[in-house]
């Protein structure tokens, strides 16, 4: 061997040393870049997705409510939030800088776009993290194209953000970054505080993986910190709990439609593909850790406790969803290797492309499900439409003519759309929400309301469908005046109106007619003392007058049915 002086190499050496760092940042470079497709590929998709028809041209009720309270100045959403929807503060400030940019339902939605974005690549880093990129691309890519992640990422409320929290907060957990953790996890939980339930989740999972004891100390002060950002909201919040009366008590019937909601489709051979995969990934070791308690310990932990109080529903726990999508992409992975262990020298060749055969399985799931994706997009889908109301209202109100909403919730659709509603006048109504401090306004009391209608000789009835089919008896006495008058003085007017979801009702010709009051006299819809006959064209009795049962000696609050027995229970207000 020649002879080299100390501290110099010979050139064969350093044409050794270069190629082996050549190689390993080659090495680095590809695996960067494979991270980095895991990532964005899954975001490209669900951002599209979440884009493709966001203009629906109508909000639902509960976008109705955030889209006018968020318009409001910000002294008049604080004061709302004392009263009512106090769980919803912190989005509807959020909303409140967005709608101040352009108000309208794209821009109403596009933050529930861009939190469902996000959160399809915090679960694909996720399953990188815990796993290797092809995990971390086919969770998110199942996260992007499952429905139920498609429906929330264009409906204007919060959930959506909350899910990307989560997903966040669960990321940091793995990555013990533990003032990250505690700074999203309290940001999510102040979105909605049923995300706390996501702490739980995390504790099993540092139990599991028998974190060491100074893990569970840095957690616990993470965790300590969002809980004392988040002690005011739950204080506020509990005086609030009678605004979820109307859900129902969650059984078996719940877990089953939870689980196919949690899988890239609900139905046929999509499911049990997914079902199966993800029982195969309860065996993935640090992706189980992770993966199952988020899936399944918050809405567990929600089902248990509305056994005794109900509080249950599905969008309080979408960010759950989050496990679901790498325990079945945990469960392909296994049954790839499986493969290529059984086919050695095929499987080596064949190795490149399990990516890609991953993710052509899971675009065919989402083109097997495409008509329940375009159907989600359509607004007959949603449990109703306000703009479709205001747009009737426009058409058929005439100005100053009296309108009726039945219960005080129906009138959403003219505060969401208030062009259709603008000339008329709003019989029951005292004081607006915003200068009132609540969602919906304030009424007149029960015999203000009957001195204004007995000066009328018609209305325009807004009614929930509840309130006319079913043996709804109201605790609010302006609510029972309503029901009383319009069902023993009025009758619906059939001949010649258009139906829709605004009935026109006319004073019967037996009922009393007393002189108008002075201050109304001057009103154009409003009667003026004549004799007590009707003309026979008013209306055919082709349709029998609004009825319902005599009420008890002491009116309780209505029963809730079962989920699938009509029809629904009044829903006081949204949360």
């Amino acid at each position: 061997m020649r002879n080299v002086e100390p501290g110099r190499k010979t050139a064969e050496q350093r044409r050794r040393k270069q190629g082996r760092s050549g190689r390993a940042a080659c090495a680095a470079t590809g695996a960067g870049a494979a991270v980095a497709l895991a990532v964005t590929v899954p975001m490209t998709v669900t951002l599209g997705i979440g884009l493709w028809g966001l203009d629906r041209e109508g909000m639902w009720r509960d976008e109705g409510v955030t889209f006018q309270v968020a318009r409001r100045s910000v002294p008049e959403i604080w004061r709302l939030v004392q009263g009512v929807d106090a769980v919803h503060g912190l989005y509807y400030l959020l909303m409140h800088a967005v709608l101040a940019l352009h108000p309208g339902e794209v821009a109403l939605r596009l933050p529930s776009v861009l939190g469902a974005t996000a959160a399809a690549g915090l679960v694909a880093a996720l399953g990188v993290r815990l796993a290797r990129p092809r995990v971390g691309l086919w969770a998110g890519l199942l996260f992007a194209v499952t429905p139920m992640v498609g429906h929330y990422a264009q409906e204007g409320r919060s959930y959506a953000l909350v899910t990307a929290g989560v997903a966040g907060a669960t990321l940091l957990l793995v990555r013990r970054v533990w003032w990250a953790y505690g700074v999203v996890l309290g940001a999510a939980c102040l979105l909605h505080e049923l995300a706390v339930l996501a702490v739980c989740a995390h504790a099993v999972t540092l139990a599991a993986g028998r974190a060491p004891r100074r893990v569970w100390f840095g957690w616990a002060r993470a965790v300590a910190g969002a809980g004392v950002a988040l002690l005011p909201l739950v204080a506020v919040s509990r005086a609030q709990a009678g605004q979820v009366e109307w859900l129902a008590e969650p059984g078996w019937g719940t877990a089953e439609r939870l689980l196919r909601g949690f899988v890239a489709g609900p139905t046929g051979v999509v499911c049990g593909a997914c079902v199966l995969l993800m029982v195969v990934g309860l065996r993935a070791g640090r992706v189980t850790e992770v993966a199952l308690p988020l899936m399944a310990v918050p809405p567990v932990l929600l089902a248990a406790v509305s056994q005794v109080r109900p509080v249950y529903d599905d969008r309080y726990v979408l960010y759950a969803l989050a496990g679901a999508p790498l325990l079945v992409a945990a469960g392909a992975d296994r049954v790839a290797g499986l493969v290529a262990r059984a086919h050695p020298y095929g499987g080596r060749l064949l190795r490149p492309l399990t990516p890609l055969a991953g993710t052509l399985a899971i675009t065919l799931a989402f083109l097997h499900h495409l008509p329940l994706h375009r159907q989600d997009r359509s607004p007959a889908h949603r449990p109703d439409n306000l703009a479709a109301t205001s747009a009737f209202a426009a058409r058929h109100l005439r100005p100053g003519e009296p309108v009726l909403f039945l219960p005080s919730i129906g009138r959403r659709s003219a505060l969401a759309y208030p062009r259709g509603f603008r000339s008329a006048w709003d019989v029951a109504l005292r004081q607006s929400g915003p200068r009132s401090g609540t969602l919906y306004g304030r009424e007149v009391g029960a015999g203000e309301l009957r001195r204004r209608l007995d000066a009328v000789d018609r209305v325009w009835v807004v009614a929930e469908p509840y309130a006319l089919n079913s043996p709804w008896y109201p605790r609010n006495p302006t609510e029972r005046a309503k029901l009383d008058i319009v069902g023993e003085e009025f009758r619906p007017l059939t001949a010649g109106q258009p139906r829709g979801p605004l009935r026109l009702y006319v004073r019967r010709a037996s009922s009393p007619h007393p002189a108008p009051a002075a201050h109304h006299s001057r009103h154009p819809f409003r009667h003026q003392p004549r004799p007590h006959s009707r003309p026979a064209h008013d209306a055919p009795p082709e349709h029998a007058p609004l009825t319902r049962p005599a009420p008890p000696a002491h009116p309780a609050p209505p029963t809730h049915p079962a989920p699938a027995s009509p029809p629904p229970p009044p829903r006081p207000e949204p949360r």
